[in-house]
C-alpha cells in the first residue's frame, strides 16, 4: 500500500449545529456546506480537507442507513488516506483485509467522484482508504 497523502479529517458529529458553533463561529473556521448538514473547507492550510460530518450521514455512507449500529463503537472522527488512483483503493482495501481487518463498505466511487473504501479502526474512528480526484490536482 503506498499512501500519497492525509487527505481529510472531519469530525462526526452527532449534534452539527453545536459542532459548527465551535469550528465555525468560535474558531472562525471557513466551512461551508452545499444545502446540507455537511460543512467542510479545503481553505484551511495543512489540511487538504476538513469537515463537520453528520453522524447520520457517516452511517448512511457506510452503513446504508442513518442510524449508526448499536453494535459497533460510535466514531468520533473520520480521516481519510489518499492513494494513487481509483484501482488503487482496491488493491489497498484487499491488503487491510488480507491483514485481518473489516471493512465498513468495499470500495466504491460516490457520485462526487471519489473512490473509497471504509473501516473502523481500534479506537473507533472511520479509516478510509481513498481517491479524490480534485484533492489530487490540487498539487
Amino acid at each position: 500500500m503506498n499512501i500519497e497523502f492525509l487527505s481529510t479529517v472531519a469530525v462526526i458529529a452527532p449534534d452539527p449545529p453545536a459542532s459548527r458553533k465551535l469550528y465555525v463561529e468560535a474558531l472562525g473556521l471557513p466551512l461551508e456546506s452545499h444545502g446540507d448538514d455537511y460543512h467542510h473547507s479545503e481553505q484551511i492550510v495543512g489540511c487538504k480537507s476538513f469537515g463537520i460530518w453528520p453522524l447520520s450521514q457517516a452511517a448512511q455512507a457506510c452503513f446504508g442507513t442513518p442510524q449508526w449500529p448499536a453494535e459497533r463503537p460510535v466514531p468520533q472522527v473520520s480521516i481519510e488516506f489518499d492513494v494513487a488512483d481509483a484501482a488503487a483503493v482496491g488493491a489497498s482495501s484487499g491488503e487491510l483485509e488480507q491483514a485481518g481487518y473489516e471493512l465498513l463498505h468495499p470500495p466504491r466511487e460516490e457520485p462526487w467522484g471519489q473512490t473509497v473504501a471504509r473501516l473502523q479502526s481500534p479506537e473507533g474512528a472511520i479509516v478510509g482508504i481513498s481517491y479524490a480526484p480534485v484533492l489530487h490536482d490540487q498539487d
